[in-house]
């Protein structure tokens, strides 16, 4: 029988500390998901009411502002856009286009103005820095390259738009803004519906476009409430009266048969 080795202070702090290990990682793993679920700091949650201010309309997020600030901006590039494809058009569905942005912008300028008076907002007057070259690029266009460029990078446009507005309305606490919101997603769609109408929309592109987030965002988040002054209305590029379309002549019908002369 060979002797048993002798047992050295070595081995036993070994084992004690391979139990220590286990036992620490055991503890860890009890309390981890107790501290995951917990109420920490820089959770959306978190973020939310951080950015989040009182007004009687209701709690206004700063993605509440930022949406009022792009209402205005989209506007403000949107809305001289669409009288600029009123006149340079080359079909006749560019330029309903350019009338149907002009209208729409027109009447959610007014409701976006009202909005930001009532909730204490500040809003900017005058387009962007990427909006601003949309507006170059389309005023040095002509023909049909003009009417190619206007709807693609105002379809574009649209669909960034789109999606926020659809994420506001559906989270929003605030009774004018979503409100606002309700009117913004109908104008939206029906530009976004017109635009395509003029068969000019390369939807390859624009999927391209959409999925590489090719646009950047259009603004940060304005600052909380405060003491404003009304912003100016959006102005045109060269106001001109909106076109008529003339009936056709109204139809005649056609005189009734004279009855048979009946035989005797």
């Amino acid at each position: 029988m060979r002797p048993r080795p002798p047992i050295n202070g070595r081995g036993i702090f070994t084992g004690t500390g391979l139990i220590i290990t286990g036992l620490t990682a055991t503890l860890l793993a009890l309390i981890f998901p107790i501290w995951s679920y917990g109420d920490r700091s820089g959770t959306g949650l978190d973020v939310l009411n951080a950015g989040t201010v009182s007004t009687k309309y209701g709690p206004l997020s700063a993605l509440d502002r930022e949406f009022v600030t792009k209402v205005r901006l989209a506007g403000l590039w949107e809305l001289p856009a669409g009288q600029q494809a009123e006149q340079k058009g080359t079909t006749q569905a560019v330029r309903t286009a350019g009338q149907h942005l002009v209208e729409g912008h027109t009447f959610l300028d007014e409701r976006v103005r009202d909005v930001a008076a009532k909730l204490g907002l500040e809003l900017p007057n005058e387009p962007n820095d990427q909006q601003k070259q949309w507006l170059t690029t389309l005023t040095s266009a002509q023909g049909v390259d003009y009417d190619r460029d206007f709807a693609n990078i105002l379809r574009l446009a649209h669909g960034k738009v789109f999606s926020v507005v659809a994420q506001v309305r559906a989270s929003t606490r605030n009774s004018l803004v979503r409100a606002l919101a309700d009117d913004a997603n109908t104008t939206v769609l029906d530009h976004i519906k017109i635009l395509e109408a003029t068969g000019y929309v390369d939807y390859d592109a624009l999927a391209r476009d959409m999925a590489a987030g090719s646009t950047p965002p259009i603004t940060n988040s304005p600052a909380p409430p405060g003491p404003t002054a009304d912003p100016s209305p959006a102005v045109p590029m060269s106001p001109s009266p909106s076109p008529t379309y003339p009936l056709p002549p109204a139809t005649t019908s056609a005189p009734p048969p004279e009855p048979a002369e009946s035989e005797n």
